[in-house]
């Protein structure tokens, strides 16, 4: 018989493995780096603004 206390439970062991925020963190990444850069949004003539007179 051991010499640990009878029916104590043995520490528990942390996870093997990443954790599913790295992984998550991780996807993000590869998904940002494997994808060409967004072509530069046309930039259209703003509409004049009318100058209002204060009242």
């Amino acid at each position: 018989m051991s010499a640990s206390q009878p029916g104590a439970q043995p520490p528990p062991h942390p996870p093997a493995g990443v954790s599913m925020r790295d992984l998550l963190a991780s996807c993000v990444a590869a998904d940002a780096v494997s994808k060409p850069p967004r072509e530069p949004e046309p930039h259209a003539p703003k509409p004049a603004r009318e100058e209002r007179a204060a009242a």
